[in-house]
């Protein structure tokens, strides 16, 4: 039978410890110890008690939890009234509002004009224009720029808010309705449904194609 003192000799002069056990020379761990094997065997022989038991049976009783988190990612955020998603993959930054400078002789509605972002000038482009919205965006106090990039083109627009970000699955992806805009139900891969609100997900893969062509 061990001494008291070898009884958690590993916690105290062992590898969790400050390593003066002179067993440490043959064995290298603790593990290969036949010290800490018999602590392991004392520790499965020893009696459960009660409430340990009662507490388990509890805890093991309670209904599962549906833990699924989704996966497929996007930041919510919203244009003028409308609520989208965009996919995490391609969202970089968001920064405070601040001036865009418009290009000299460009009369594209989309491109709209340069943005400092912490020293880099980047093209600002208009997501009202894009997805045919009426209204005007960057009004508001919670208005932000959002900082979009996908296979080195970057991207800067204004967003009236940006909610977070919000997991899903493609089979919570409902219809787009036909009674959406034409321009907007374009980009639209499909719609969810976040606090109680209509949000359309937008296909990047498509948005991007059409940010490029403005520039060209």
């Amino acid at each position: 039978m061990s001494s008291p003192g070898t009884i958690d000799c590993w916690k105290r002069i062992g590898v969790w410890g400050d390593r003066s056990c002179p067993e440490l020379t043959e064995y290298l761990h603790c593990r290969n110890c036949p010290v800490y094997a018999a602590g392991a065997a004392r520790l499965l022989d020893s009696a459960v008690s009660e409430s340990y038991l009662a507490a388990h049976a509890t805890h093991y009783a309670k209904a599962k939890r549906d833990s699924r988190h989704g996966t497929r990612s996007a930041v919510i955020f919203r244009i003028v009234r409308e609520w989208f998603a965009l996919s995490t993959t391609v969202f970089r930054e968001v920064a405070p509002l601040r001036p865009v400078h418009s290009l000299p002789h460009r009369r594209d509605r989309i491109v709209t004009g340069l943005a400092n972002i912490r020293g880099e000038l980047l093209v600002c482009v208009s997501l009202t224009a894009t997805l045919g919205l009426a209204g005007e965006v960057g009004s508001g106090q919670t208005a932000r720029l959002a900082v979009v990039s996908r296979e080195g083109d970057r991207f800067v627009f204004v967003a009236d808010e940006v909610a977070g970000i919000y997991r899903y699955e493609d089979t919570d992806l409902g219809t787009v309705p036909a009674t959406l805009a034409h321009a907007h139900a374009t980009y639209t891969r499909g719609m969810l449904t976040w606090s109680e609100r209509p949000v359309g997900v937008i296909d990047d893969q498509l948005l991007f194609f059409t940010l490029n062509r403005s520039l060209a």
